[in-house]
This record gives C-alpha cells, sequence and structure tokens, in this order.
C-alpha cells in the first residue's frame, strides 16, 4: 500500500501555527512583491477569492471579509515543510517528497489496520508541527491520490484518511472523479478525453490501451493500469536537481547598468549556494532581462543568452563573472527593467570533475576552500558575508505584509512567558 500526505492549505497554515488568532479567518498569501494570491485558507475560498487574482484588485474583497493577508514567506514555509517530512519518515524507510507540501510513503509491510495508521501519522505531524494534513491509502500512488483528495473534501465522514483497500472502494472512487482530476492528466489529455466522450475516471479505465497509448503515449498507459490497481509508478529517491533558477521582479522599474547588474549578482550567488550545497559543478548558465510588460508607454522587451562555461565550476566569483558577460550582451541602455533571472545548469558531480591539462582551463583551487568558508559562515550568520557589489538586501520587493520567521531566526523565535 502507499500512502499520499498533503498538508491543508499548507501556506496559510503555517502562518496559523504561530498566529492562532487566525484560526477561522480567512487567510490568503501573496507573491513575490506581493502580487497576487497564491495560496488561501479554506475561509478564503468561501469568501470568494480566486486563485492568481491580483491583489490590488481583491483589496475590496478583502477588507469586506476581514481577510488576513500575508506576504510569502518562503524561510518560515520551506523549514515547516522540512519538519513536517521529517515527522512522516519515521513511519516508513521509504518516502517520496513529491513537492513542499506533500508526500508518498511506501507501507509495504505495515500490518497495522490502514485507516489507523494512517490516522496516527495525521495526528502526530498535528502534534509536532501544527500542521493539518488529508492522507490517502491505496495500492497504488494515481489511486493514493484519489484517495487523498476524497480525504480532504469529505473530512467529517472520513477523518481526514481515507483508504481504498477494496475493489468496490475503487470503483466507487473512479466513478466519482472527473477525468480532468486525474493525477497526471494535462489540460492536452483532458481535452482529449473529453472529445472522445470521456468524463469521468472510470470511463478511462476501460478506454482501450492502444487508444491510451497512441493518445497518451507509455506515461498513459502507466496511469491507466495504476488506476486498475496494478503498480506502475515507483516511488524516486530524491534526486540532485539539474538546475538552478533564481528569477526575480523589480521593486521598482530600473534604468540603469549598476542596478541591474547588482540584482543580477545578488540572483547568481543565491544560485551558486545551492548548487554547492549538492557538491554540482555548472557548465553553462542562462542570463534573462525584460521590461514591465504591462507598461503601455514602453515596447515590452525580454532577452536572454545563454553561455558555456569554459570550464565546471560552483564559485560565485567566477560564474559572477561568466554571467555579467552574459548580461553586456542582452543590456540596451535607456531602457526600464523590471525582472532579471539566471539559471546554472549542466551539472556534473563535484567528486567526478577531471581536471583539464592547462592550469587556465580549470576553476581556481583555491575558490573552492573560499566558497566552503563563506558559506559556514554564512550558515551562522544569515548574510555575513556577501560581494561587495551586493546590496545587503538580498530581496528588494515588495513584501509589506511579512510574518517573522519563527523557526529560522533567533531574534524571531516566540517568548513565552509563565507567572
Amino acid at each position: 500500500m502507499v500512502a499520499l500526505v498533503d498538508c491543508n492549505n499548507f501556506y496559510a497554515s503555517c502562518e496559523r501555527v504561530f498566529n492562532p488568532s487566525l484560526n477561522g479567518r480567512p487567510v490568503v498569501v501573496l507573491s513575490n512583491n506581493d502580487g497576487c494570491v497564491i495560496a488561501r485558507s479554506s475561509e478564503a475560498k468561501k469568501a470568494g477569492v480566486e486563485m492568481g487574482v491580483p491583489a490590488f484588485k481583491a483589496a475590496e474583497l478583502f477588507k469586506r471579509h476581514n481577510v488576513a493577508v500575508y506576504s510569502a514567506n518562503f524561510a518560515l514555509y520551506g523549514d515547516m515543510s522540512r519538519r513536517v517530512m521529517s515527522v512522516l519518515s519515521g513511519f516508513t524507510p521509504n518516502q517520496e517528497v513529491y513537492s513542499i507540501d506533500e508526500c508518498f510513503l511506501d507501507l509495504s509491510g505495515i500490518q497495522d489496520d490502514m485507516r489507523v495508521y494512517g490516522l496516527k501519522m495525521k495526528e502526530k505531524v498535528w502534534k509536532w508541527t501544527g500542521i493539518p494534513v488529508g492522507i490517502g491509502i491505496a495500492p497504488t500512488k494515481a489511486l493514493a491520490k484519489i484517495a487523498n483528495r476524497i480525504a480532504k473534501k469529505y473530512p467529517s465522514q472520513t477523518g481526514g484518511c481515507h483508504v481504498i483497500d477494496s475493489e468496490e472502494k475503487r470503483l466507487k472512487a473512479l466513478k466519482w472523479l472527473p477525468v480532468e482530476d486525474i493525477w497526471g492528466v494535462g489540460r492536452r489529455s483532458a481535452m482529449k478525453l473529453n472529445a472522445a466522450g470521456i468524463t469521468k475516471a472510470i470511463e478511462f479505465v476501460q478506454m482501450p490501451e492502444s487508444w491510451v497509448r497512441k493518445n497518451m503515449t507509455v506515461t498513459g498507459v502507466n496511469l491507466q493500469r495504476e488506476l486498475k490497481g496494478i503498480p506502475s509508478i515507483d516511488l524516486v529517491d530524491l534526486e540532485k536537481a539539474k538546475s538552478f533558477s533564481v528569477t526575480r521582479s523589480f521593486e521598482k522599474e530600473y534604468d540603469t547598468w549598476d542596478e541591474v547588474r547588482e540584482r543580477l549578482v545578488t540572483f547568481v550567488s543565491l544560485a551558486a549556494v545551492k548548487l554547492r550545497a549538492q557538491h554540482s559543478l555548472c557548465r553553462r548558465l542562462q542570463v534573462f532581462l525584460q521590461t514591465n510588460f504591462y507598461k503601455d508607454s514602453e515596447e515590452p522587451v525580454a532577452r536572454s543568452v545563454e553561455v558555456r562555461l569554459p570550464f565546471p565550476t560552483s564559485s560565485t566569483l567566477e560564474i559572477v563573472d561568466f554571467a555579467l558577460a552574459a548580461l553586456k550582451q542582452i543590456y540596451e541602455p535607456f531602457r526600464h527593467y523590471k525582472r532579471a533571472g539566471v539559471t546554472l545548469y549542466d551539472f556534473i558531480d563535484t567528486q567526478n570533475c577531471q581536471p583539464a591539462l592547462f592550469p587556465e582551463m580549470n576553476s581556481d583551487p583555491r575558490h573552492g576552500r573560499l566558497m566552503d568558508a563563506v558559506d559556514r559562515i554564512n550558515h551562522r550568520t544569515k548574510g555575513g558575508v556577501r560581494l561587495a557589489s551586493m546590496d545587503a538586501r538580498t530581496f528588494k520587493m515588495h513584501r509589506n505584509h511579512l510574518s517573522k520567521e519563527f523557526t529560522t531566526n533567533i531574534n524571531d523565535i516566540l517568548e513565552v512567558k509563565c507567572d
């Protein structure tokens, strides 16, 4: 059996853990620069707040329903996710962290009653982290997804945990689920299925495998088998990332080289830290730059350039040099830039890097020790060491509703006074 554990309204739930007065009140979380709604509590959904709506357009709705508005606090959400996943890892040795707020658990060999075991997981996560979760348990990952959907859709009947452990339950779930809500069925596949008269998951399962293979490739075939109760999609171990991107919209329009350069240097520095954390070196990078696409008075411009590095490296100093050389190719004076970013990719493991014959064709060996020292210092003192060309503020964006970093910043830890 496989369990899918999914945190309920995760971002909003994280805010509530450290501010219980938000319980029962509509809560929304905004994207970078407080642009649009990216997360909603159940109360906010009932109040009519739509996903993706720009914050300024929903301002009146927020006021009318006393909605608590928060800027995205990814430091808090990331740490709370780590805590939830850590608790769940104690229930099985095989865990696949699928996203920041959900994971699959392999329950093979567990002799307990599955529903009782699921409720134990739910209770422990709640007690140890304060995050509510929904749990679906079934013979396959795709069916576990459906079971989880049922658990969250009908909490009073399921207690937040639903198990598909019989043919009757499997068929009932498939008859209930619209085909477009099947895990792994994208918009195009859903359109093909609807055009063929398929509207429910049960009808998809009954389709000839040859049709599915032709129209949805082997991925669709595996999904169909999963819905039949035949395990066809394995749990996967966490693999190293194949790329790291850091992109941001600016807090205002930038029209000078120095402003744009400083932002790019900061973005490269953030990406390079991630690169070193997984002991990788990059061999290629891409830089992009764009103006404000919503400004009528200026023609929108978006340009990018890819660079193959002369040698693999994870040194912030070296990658910054290559990135700035790339930026010079696409930067145009007298334009008003609103967004930029960098992507590092084409990785190799540090231990697998073969040095070139000539020294000038290798990364400076001194940089490795330097970067290790910088990373250790910055781990202890956030932002303690940075390039001189960087601003003290890592993120220059509007975050006017930002909560504290309760679990990662010693100055933000809650204090409890006992008289």
